[in-house]
C-alpha cells in the first residue's frame, strides 16, 4: 500500500521526525510533536525514485486529462520537474510573489489560458500556501484539476479551506499513516499514537502533551 510505503520511507530518512515529548516549535507558535521536511527525499535517491514515481501514478490515476504540472515555489519544484520527466509532460511553477525585474512573472513555464493543471506541493497543513498557488493560476486563466502532494496532516482547518476553494488534494501519504507506522518500526511507543491523532484533529489545544 503506498500510504504505508511512502510512510516508511520519510521516516527512514527522518523527513518525519516524532518528538511528542520535546515538542517543536512552528513559525506560527504552535507546539508540534512533529518536524516534517520532505526536501529531504531530494536527497535519498532510492526515497526520491518511490516519490517521484508514486506522484506519477497518482497523477495518471485521478488526474488524465492534465496537460501541465506546476510547482508550489520553492519545496514542489523539483518534485513537479521530476514527476512531469517520468510522464514527459510540461511544468513550471508559481513563485510565492512577483518577480521585481525582467517580465516580473510570477508563473513561470509557459500556460495557456484553459489549460488542466495540476499542482504539484509537498505538504499541506492548513492548506494557505497551496490555494494561493491555485488562486494565481486560476486568475492567470488555467483550469486547476487539482493538487498531488507527498503529505497532508488532514486538518479540519486544511480540508475546510480546500473544500471551500473547491481544490481536491490527493497525497501519497499521511499524518494517520506516518503515526501508525512510526509506531510499528518502534519510532514512538504505541500509546503516543493518539495523543499525535488528538494534535492533528485540534493544534491549538496542548492537552495532548500531558497525556
Amino acid at each position: 500500500m503506498i500510504e504505508k510505503k511512502i510512510a516508511k520511507d520519510l521516516l527512514k530518512i527522518k523527513a518525519v521526525f516524532f518528538r511528542p515529548d520535546e515538542p517543536f516549535t512552528w513559525a506560527s507558535g504552535i507546539k508540534s510533536p512533529v518536524y516534517c521536511d520532505n526536501r529531504l527525499t531530494l536527497t535519498a535517491p532510492e526515497v526520491r525514485l518511490d516519490v517521484e514515481q508514486g506522484l506519477a501514478q497518482l497523477i495518471k490515476e485521478n488526474y488524465p486529462e492534465a496537460e501541465v504540472l506546476m510547482g508550489t515555489s520553492t519545496a514542489g519544484i523539483a518534485h513537479a520537474a521530476i514527476t512531469a520527466h517520468l510522464l514527459n509532460m510540461p511544468m513550471g511553477y508559481v513563485r510565492s510573489g512577483a518577480k521585481d525585474h525582467g517580465r516580473q512573472n510570477q508563473i513561470e513555464g509557459r500556460l495557456e489560458p484553459g489549460q488542466k493543471v495540476v499542482v504539484v506541493e509537498d505538504l499541506i497543513s492548513t492548506g494557505g500556501s497551496v490555494l494561493e498557488v491555485v488562486d494565481v493560476l486560476r486568475q492567470a486563466g488555467a483550469d486547476v484539476l487539482g493538487v498531488v502532494s507527498i503529505f497532508t496532516y488532514g486538518m479540519k482547518k486544511g480540508l475546510e479551506r480546500l473544500a471551500a476553494a473547491n481544490v481536491k488534494n490527493i497525497s501519497l501519504t499521511n499524518f494517520d499513516a506516518v503515526a501508525a507506522a512510526a509506531a510499528e518500526e518502534g519510532y514512538i511507543k504505541p500509546e503516543d499514537v493518539q495523543r499525535l491523532i488528538a494534535f492533528r484533529n485540534n493544534p491549538s489545544d496542548e492537552s495532548w502533551k500531558g497525556k
